[in-house]
């Protein structure tokens, strides 16, 4: 009976766990910041929740509205230089 409520302990505590939502893929929001005054400074914006971290490191930042350029979608490499540009 001890050997059963000790397994039903572990398994209580591990279940949330295995549910958690994985942040690794997320941007830190001083990231987040920098990439927004980045746009800014472009005469662009977009929402903060469009911006997702790349495999390899660069961010990808989906819906961006620039004056006078309409709307895009553009990518980043680590150190938040612009790699490419796309036009939607």
């Amino acid at each position: 009976m001890k050997i059963l409520m000790t397994s039903l302990v572990a398994l209580a505590l591990a279940v949330p766990m295995a549910f958690a939502q994985d942040d690794s893929d997320e941007p830190s929001q001083d990231t987040v910041d920098a990439i927004m005054t980045m746009l800014t400074d472009m005469s662009c914006e977009m929402d903060p929740d469009d911006i997702e971290v790349e495999d390899e490191g660069g961010y990808d930042l989906d819906d961006v509205i620039c004056q006078g350029e309409g709307q895009m979608d553009i990518e980043l490499d680590a150190d938040l230089n612009i790699v490419e540009r796309r036009m939607e």
